[in-house]
């Protein structure tokens, strides 16, 4: 079996890797918009409502920059164990990836976590109440 870099076989690797690749996208689609409304409402208890959205939306967009930069780095490095195990060296070239099968599964994921956040404990009705005169 091909070894990769350290001490975990190549396909033990490539599987760790996938694994890091979706709990990063999970971040990406909960962790950062949960994590900068936080630091925002921080802020705007301090400061400004201006203030604290223009930091919300500069802090969200680095994050954003930062974790797409990582999970793309994650991907390739998932692509060169693939083929030091002799593996997708056969794929066209515009092959699905892990990293898109990834961010599908763990949005799929993330929307089902809200709706069911949503109409089970957000504590708000989805139907506006009638009221009656």
């Amino acid at each position: 079996m091909a070894r990769a870099r350290g001490w975990l076989p190549a396909f033990e690797s490539a599987a760790l890797v996938v694994v890091i690749m979706f709990m990063g996208s999970l971040v990406l689609w909960v962790g950062v918009p949960v994590g900068w409304l936080w630091v925002g409402s921080q802020l705007q208890n301090s400061s400004s409502l201006a203030t604290a959205i223009g930091a919300m939306m500069v802090g969200m967009l680095l994050t954003i920059v930062a974790l797409v930069a990582l999970l793309g780095w994650l991907n390739r490095k998932h692509i060169e164990l693939q083929e030091a195990r002799g593996r997708g060296t056969d794929l066209p070239p515009n092959a699905t990836t892990a990293l898109e099968l990834v961010l599908v599964a763990s949005a799929v994921v993330a929307v089902i976590g809200f709706v069911v956040w949503f109409f089970g404990f957000s504590g708000s009705s989805p139907m506006p109440l009638q009221v009656s005169y």
